[in-house]
């Protein structure tokens, strides 16, 4: 009879044909009158409603068009006896048992290799029948006795029923991940154990029982079994008299569990293949003690009794356990891990490398590295971590603190997924696979046994790549983040005992780490890590390093309060201690800038937030000119209030002024010092004390953009004349660019009346604007003040604070004096009408750049104003020659002497005029006015005496100009100078500063 053409297409509405390519038709033949017997062809329906439940069930197969095959077959043995004649016992048992039918259809249309079997063996079809009680058969991987015969065949047959549970409870969803491979591991177990009793029957007549351990280790050692893989196990003899016996029963073990289910591995011994399959716990031990390397180490993590003498395992696995837990503190062990986990990826085919789940970029291989590192490392004294299975280490490091809990959940999702993927590629063929396949059709078919369908738009392949995409990256950032955390080798070379921070433990290392008063130390550490919170555990990891590098500074008392500080103000905030224990070097930046600067320690003691600089390089990086300017002028412009706008301005300059004190104490920080990227992506060096003058610049930007924001506040609070132009002069070390921590802004105002309005209006206007912004910079608040000096202005605190271009003018032209001239060298414009400035300039250059020079008698009122200055203003008591300002051959030396060649020569040699010392300098000596020796060493005087100048001040957090020759502020100094030895380093200070002094002399008696 021919078939109805419609047929194949009815069928395939249950999913038949997709694989074959045909539409159904294979499955219409299988189906039919002459198969199964479950479908009409003429009527083109399912025979009866007991069919139509059998049909609904093989279209919800991963595979249909498999399940049904293998159906097709499993029937046919059955009915191979009778001739093809009579009903289907198993059919039968499909119509009443439906759990019987969802476990069978989903294996048959998962796993091939398991259908074959149940080809071979209809029986046991039977096995995943409803128990009486209506509950599934058990699937824990357990061995059940199936009668006698050759003991392995029996083993062989007993170890593919429980298989077979194991993976109908898998598809059909009876239990999840992490249960599956529990019943995996415990199914190699029960596995080795037989395998083990038959190897010992099978020893000669008269051999006395061995006392032989079998220890699982990797994936079978955790718990976490797959479907298909080697087992990895560890032989272990109790004495010498044992090894002959142990090593043959160990041997024929190896061959009965290759025959029965998968080979044994036991390559992870000492020595690998090259060593003896067998060794004694003394052997064990002396390899472990003298030879193993930090890979062997982390192997160990997993390590379980399996099967044998388990006695001796578990003494086996103790004994080793307090060598396992010392590993991370070989020098070489964290990146001995990171490089290991390099190798395997360089090993995978290129080919394949995109497509591997285990090995592979983003595969379970990160996980289980990341995870294992993050054991041996904190795992020392945390106990709770000291878990053999992935899952359950994760964890205890999510619950211990280790690890943030998003990105814990993060990885849990990635492991779970990749070994769901994993499960169903191996469960297909029972092959030992980890590829992904290229192949259209195979994709389906996993796609389908993973549980995704169509959705509008997006095939179930497509849902499948998406999400594998998904999990890929995330888990190949987090293994990035974890396993290259800096924090990790910083608690890897802290020994055990400290991080123990039990009272007396603490106390004891307190006292060996200098800290002067370890009792107050301790209660700082008591209030941290007290309770079992969250918090205190995360603060029980960082301590112990923070500890170090506190010590590592002159006080390593004031570190940890002011980290006390820092914590208890963000303690409480979900970003803080998760920044410090993730952001890669900010724990130990910030413990270096809070023990080795006040300066710092106060700000963030303000500004809490500003440490998150600490996480990005080019946050450590000075802002341009511009940007400053535009966002200091943006905050002001969102206040109506000119006291508000100037609060959010001295705000903003807060956080600039950590920006660049935190670069500053880092810049000679070894692996810690920050390197910003430049645009282009080169990498550039931090601004810090290795180039003082970034620092100076650095600095009077911030000032500058200060200043320009507070004006425009001051402007638009008071009333002027319409057209009235002001501008803002900068003078000293501001118009210099070469301000540091604590300087005041030197300034002048100058502003220019519009045409028909009085001077008299015009001026109070202008007085009205300066006395405004020097009122607003000046107001109370927790911000560091910045204070506004006009002391060098025409007649100084007796003349006005405000004069006009015409004012400056006549007086700079009938009055101003040789000191005036020298003054305006560093006047430039900062704020303000921009053209007033440029005018002011102009003006102003005849003045501090004479066209013929300077007279005998102006040289010579300048050498004695130097002489009147240095004795006059040097505080008493101060040291001549360690002070960084006046002292000899410091900042002052060297700026007159540069100050005296420009008033005497810039008029003719245009390459003088401008504001920086250091600038000018270089300049006389191309134009040969200074020798070069002598140029190079007033550059270096001046450079020292600013380095220790500013880092006084972030070491004592005020301002001071006297480089003590002993004690902690010393220490300091040196310190964040990056050298070793404050007496080396004041020698060499002094040896500068002479030199300098003896150039800059030579210079002014020229």
């Amino acid at each position: 009879m021919s078939r109805p053409t419609r047929a194949p297409g009815r069928l395939a509405r249950y999913g038949f044909g997709t694989t074959e390519g045909d539409g159904g038709a294979r499955a219409a033949d299988l189906l039919g009158p002459d198969g199964l017997r479950l479908w009409r062809p003429v009527e083109q329906e399912p025979a009866d409603e007991v069919a139509a439940e059998l049909l609904a069930a093989l279209s919800r197969a991963a595979d249909p068009d498999l399940a049904l095959r293998q159906l097709h077959r499993i029937v046919e043995a059955e009915r191979r006896p009778t001739d093809g004649v009579g009903d289907s016992s198993l059919l039968a048992e499909l119509h009443t048992d439906p759990g019987l039918r969802r476990r069978l259809v989903a294996v048959l249309g998962a796993s091939a290799a398991l259908g074959d079997h149940l080809v071979a063996n209809p029986e046991h079809c039977l096995a995943l029948r409803t128990a009486p009680d209506g509950l599934a058969p058990i699937a824990e991987g357990r061995l059940e006795p199936t009668g006698g015969g050759n003991p392995v065949a029996a083993l062989r047959t007993a170890y593919r029923l429980a298989l077979l549970r194991i993976a109908a409870a898998d598809l059909t969803g009876g239990r999840g991940l992490e249960q599956t491979m529990a019943a995996l591991s415990a199914l190699a177990d029960a596995t080795l154990a037989a395998a083990y009793e038959i190897a010992v029957t099978e020893l000669a007549e008269g051999t006395e029982r061995p006392r032989l351990a079998v220890v699982a280790m990797g994936k079978c050692g955790g718990g976490e079994l797959n479907y298909v893989s080697d087992v990895d196990v560890i032989f272990v003899a109790a004495e010498d008299a044992d090894l002959s016996a142990a090593t043959q029963v160990a041997t024929r073990l190896i061959h009965i569990c290759g025959l029965v289910a998968w080979p044994v591995d036991a390559a992870l011994r000492p020595e690998g293949n090259r060593g003896p399959l067998v060794r004694t716990l003394a052997s064990h031990l002396a390899y472990y003690r003298r030879w193993a390397r930090t890979w062997e180490f982390q192997a160990l993590l997993k390590a379980r009794p399996a099967a044998g003498d388990v006695p001796l395992a578990q003494e086996w696995i103790d004994q080793l356990a307090p060598l396992v837990w010392r590993a991370a503190e070989r020098p070489e062990a964290v990146e001995d891990v990171r490089a290991m986990r390099r190798r395997i990826i360089d090993h995978i085919p290129p080919k394949e490398l995109e497509r591997e789940i285990k090995r592979g970029p983003g595969g379970l291989r990160d996980i289980e590295f990341a995870v294992q590192l993050l054991q041996l490392v904190h795992g020392r004294v945390d106990e709770t971590l000291r878990a053999p299975g992935t899952i359950p280490a994760l964890r205890a490091l999510v619950a211990g603190g280790y690890v943030g809990r998003a990105d814990g959940e993060a990885l849990l999702r990635g492991y779970r997924f990749l070994r769901s993927v994993e499960h169903r590629l191996q469960l297909q063929a029972l092959r030992r696979t980890h590829t992904v396949p290229s192949e259209p059709g195979a994709l389906r078919w996993l796609a389908a046994a993973l549980g995704f369908t169509a959705t509008p738009g997006r095939s179930a392949v497509e849902s499948f790549r998406a999400e594998w995409v998904t999990h890929a990256t995330e888990v190949r950032r987090l293994h990035a983040k974890l396993l290259y955390r800096p924090l990790l080798e910083s608690v890897a070379r802290v020994p055990a005992d400290g991080l123990r921070l039990t009272p007396e433990a603490a106390r004891h290392r307190l006292e060996i780490l200098g800290f002067a008063d370890p009792a107050g130390a301790l209660r700082h550490l008591q209030a941290l890590t007290g309770g079992v919170s969250r918090t205190a555990a995360i603060q029980r990891t960082l301590l112990p390093v923070l500890l170090s590098e506190f010590a590592d500074a002159p006080e390593p008392d004031r570190g940890l309060l002011n980290y006390r500080k820092v914590s208890d103000k963000l303690g409480s905030t979900p970003w803080y201690l998760r920044l410090l224990r993730d952001g890669g070097p900010v724990a130990r930046r910030l413990a270096r800038v809070l023990a080795l600067s006040r300066y710092v320690a106060d700000l963030l003691a303000r500004d809490p937030e500003a440490l998150r600089l600490l996480a990005v390089e080019n946050e450590l990086a000075p802002r341009p000119p511009e940007v400053l300017r535009e966002g200091f002028l943006a905050a002001a412009a969102r206040h109506t209030d000119p006291v508000e706008a100037t609060r959010a301005v001295r705000a903003l300059r807060r956080r600039e002024l950590v920006r660049v004190a935190c670069a500053d104490v880092l810049c000679r920080a070894g692996a810690l010092a920050p390197t910003p990227s430049r645009p282009d992506g080169a990498n550039r060096p931090a601004v810090g004390l290795v180039d003082i003058t970034e620092v100076g610049t650095a600095l009077a930007d911030v000032t500058d953009a200060t200043l320009a924001a507070a004006l425009r506040a001051a402007q638009a609070s008071q009333p002027a004349p319409a057209g009235l132009r002001f501008a803002v002069i900068g003078m000293g070390r501001l118009g210099g660019y070469e301000s540091n921590y604590l300087s005041d802004a030197d300034v002048l105002f100058v502003y220019d009346p519009p045409a028909g309005t009085s001077e008299s209006d015009a001026s109070a206007a202008a007085h009205a604007i300066a006395e405004e912004l020097r009122r607003l910079l000046g107001v109370p608040a927790p911000d560091p003040p910045l204070g506004v000096d006009a002391d060098l202005r025409p007649e100084g605190r007796q003349g006005p604070l405000v004069r006009s271009l015409a004012a400056y003018a006549q007086y700079y032209a009938r009055w101003s004096r040789v000191w005036e001239a020298q003054a305006l060298l560093r006047a430039r414009f900062v704020c303000g009408d921009a053209d007033l400035g440029a005018e002011f300039e102009t003006m102003i250059d005849p003045v501090r750049y004479p066209a013929d020079g300077l007279t005998r008698e102006q040289v010579v009122e300048i050498r004695r104003i130097k002489a009147r200055v240095e004795t006059e203003r040097l505080p008493r008591g101060a040291d001549p020659a360690t002070h960084t300002k006046l002292g000899r051959g410091g900042l002052a030396d060297v700026e007159w002497a540069v100050q005296l060649v420009q008033l005497r020569h810039a008029g003719a040699v245009p390459a003088l005029r401008g504001t920086r010392t250091l600038d000018a300098l270089a300049a006389a000596e191309r134009a040969g006015l200074i020798d070069p020796a002598d140029a190079a060493e007033m550059a270096a005087g001046w450079s020292l005496a600013a380095q220790v100048r500013n880092a006084l001040m972030l070491v004592r957090g005020r301002a001071g100009d006297q480089l003590p020759r002993h004690g902690v502020e010393l220490a300091g100094v040196v310190r964040l100078l990056g050298r070793d030895d404050p007496g080396e380093f004041l020698d060499e200070y002094l040896r500068t500063g002479r030199r300098s002094r003896a150039a800059a002399q030579r210079v002014l008696e020229a």
